[in-house]
């Protein structure tokens, strides 16, 4: 960020299942004292599950908090930095959100663009709008290296071979099916260049997503241990799509 530019907000992650969690715990609390003032047998036993259950929900939501405004500032920057640009790049970045990651890489861009595409789900992240992820690369000083477009992952609107590196974070679990997934990792192997790179971050799924994607032809796939930088803990997945010459031998 430019000294002197206002903060980007990059707002709260998940805000309905924070809500819940915290919610479930003081819920589980109060219900545990409740249930301990009945006679029948198994009551303390339900009592002391409820009170052991109310304080990891409550402790699983301030950690998503903390998730938000802390960690995923600091894996954002593991993300990009496994892209090793050059500055040149065209990115497209799935599920860009308030532009956490996109801007992160504009602004290692010089000559190269980063193109960020959404939904624009509140419930995935508050406040979810290409309007408030335009602001973001405004005051991070990268506007002039973003675009912004509605798109689904699934059916993405760009030409074959368009971008040199793609990346996600936190995106394709919103995605229900493993065949709706596996049409998503289609496109962005559609979309890619040949010997373009990728970095998927995600809680659940990464064994499917690097399983999916060496069928599609990448490359040097790697699936990353368990990362704690975030909540929930998460993994990366990363690998090439081969060139034309390195398709052909194999």
């Amino acid at each position: 960020m430019i000294p002197g530019k206002e903060r980007p907000d990059y707002g709260m992650d998940a805000p309905p299942v924070i809500r819940n969690l915290l919610v479930a715990g003081f819920g589980s609390i109060v219900l545990s004292f409740l249930v301990a003032q009945f006679s029948w047998r198994a009551a303390p036993y339900v009592a002391i599950f409820l009170l052991w259950m109310g304080p990891w929900f409550i402790l699983s939501g301030i950690l998503m908090i903390l998730s938000s405004r802390f960690g995923k500032y600091r894996e954002r920057e593991h993300l990009v930095d496994l892209l090793d640009l050059d500055g040149s790049e065209h990115v497209l970045d799935v599920g860009c959100g308030r532009g956490l990651i996109l801007n992160e890489v504009a602004s290692r861009l010089s000559s190269g663009k980063a193109v960020g595409i959404d939904i624009w789900q509140a419930s995935d992240l508050s406040g979810n709008s290409p309007e408030v992820t335009l602001e973001n690369a405004r005051r991070e000083g990268v506007e002039d290296r973003v675009e912004v477009l509605s798109a689904d992952v699934r059916e993405l609107p760009f030409e074959d071979a368009s971008f040199d590196c793609i990346t996600s974070s936190m995106c394709m679990h919103n995605i229900s099916s493993s065949e709706e997934r596996a049409k998503a990792l289609t496109e962005i192997m559609r979309v890619l260049k040949p010997g373009g790179r990728f970095a998927i971050l995600d809680f659940r799924n990464s064994k499917e997503y690097a399983e999916q994607l060496t069928k599609l032809g990448a490359i040097d796939v790697k699936r990353s241990g368990l990362r704690f930088k975030m909540y929930p803990p998460s993994r990366i997945v990363t690998g090439t799509k081969p060139r034309i010459d390195e398709g052909d031998e194999t």
